[in-house]
């Protein structure tokens, strides 16, 4: 049950993307070049940057806003992510123990900030890209990489990733069932159950494969995707797209906000 939620989740992504709304109706090129801007100034930042990483947020939350996106579908698909952000930075504390700021009586190391920093980055790009996905579409934004001069070659592959991922989600799922079907107690699989269904789902996935593969030669497929559904132009309203995100992205890259909206606000309650 839990890889078919899973799955409603990140189709769900899908779902959100038919929707008709303006920012919708923009040029995936639009939406994909801002997103890219976006993680480039976010990455840019220094290791030990976390306030400055705050108004960040700005750009995810306009893309959830103005695509009519729920906050909450993408916080739980961005929570996933996190046991792997936080094994990366896990050791953070322990290998850079300078002292770089006292709260009090509190430390605070180098390790420390590296750590938060880079859980806060990996919550605003995961969250990002997610609402990339629902205010676009997979599909459409693997044809704007296309449309940008990325190669085929690398298109074709996440497309299919992409495309498969359910396929072979469901066959586990399927496994998973005729397993508790054929099974009188009601645990979860042992070590040895999960090689050997591993095992089974490999052979499974590489039979499909080869079907799928000679399906598509007699299709003709000729090694890129074919393109389907009515394609944007790159207009004015991209164009002010462009522009106001590149600028605010420029802005929090630039200034620290966080330090001058500090300093503004004390100097108004003195």
């Amino acid at each position: 049950m839990s890889i078919e939620n899973a799955l409603f989740e990140l189709r769900r992504l899908d779902e959100l993307a038919r929707q008709d709304t303006p920012l919708h109706r923009l040029d995936a090129r639009a939406k994909v070049l801002a997103t890219v801007f976006f993680l480039i100034s976010l990455l840019s930042l220094n290791r030990y940057e976390v306030a400055r990483l705050l108004p960040y947020a700005a750009f995810p939350w306009l893309l959830a806003v103005l695509g009519n996106i729920p906050l909450a579908v993408l916080f739980r698909r961005a929570a996933l992510a996190l046991p792997f952000v936080l094994m990366v930075g896990l050791f953070n504390p322990l290998l850079d123990r300078t002292v770089l700021v006292h709260f009090g009586p509190l430390a605070v190391t180098g390790g420390m900030l590296s750590f938060t920093s880079i859980v806060l980055r990996a919550i605003l790009a995961v969250t990002t890209g997610l609402a990339l996905v629902a205010v676009t579409g997979f599909d459409n934004i693997c044809r704007a990489l296309g449309r940008m001069g990325l190669p085929s070659v690398f298109l074709v592959q996440l497309q299919f990733l992409y495309r498969y991922i359910f396929v072979l989600a469901a066959e586990a799922t399927r496994m998973m069932h005729a397993r508790s079907l054929r099974c009188a107690k009601s645990s979860r699989p042992s070590l040895r159950e999960y090689r050997s269904l591993l095992g089974c789902l490999l052979l499974r996935t590489l039979d499909r494969a080869g079907r799928v593969h000679q399906a598509m030669l007699c299709r003709g497929f000729d090694g890129s995707m074919p393109g389907y559904g009515h394609t944007t132009s790159f207009g004015a309203a991209e164009v002010r797209f462009c522009l106001v995100c590149g600028l605010y992205l420029v802005a929090v890259r630039i200034f620290d906000l966080p330090l001058l909206l500090g300093g503004l606000a004390g100097g108004l309650f003195r």
